[in-house]
């Protein structure tokens, strides 16, 4: 059985793991959210793109 997770939900999951058991402050996570979106709109979001579709590509164990 394969369960396609998309990576937000991922994330979002680790995210409020980190809230609830890591005491990790909510206004954080918001300022780590707007950097990552921030980020994304330089000419840096390519590579990044390009980086984490790999990431995933090799965790997956799928080569396209």
């Amino acid at each position: 059985m394969t369960v396609s997770l998309p990576l937000v939900v991922v994330l979002g999951f680790f995210a409020w793991a980190a809230i609830k058991y890591l005491g990790v402050r909510v206004w954080i996570v918001v300022l780590i959210t707007l950097f990552g979106f921030w980020l994304s709109h330089t000419f840096l979001a390519p590579a990044i793109e390009s980086g984490t579709r790999s990431g995933v590509t090799v965790i997956n164990g799928q080569h396209i």
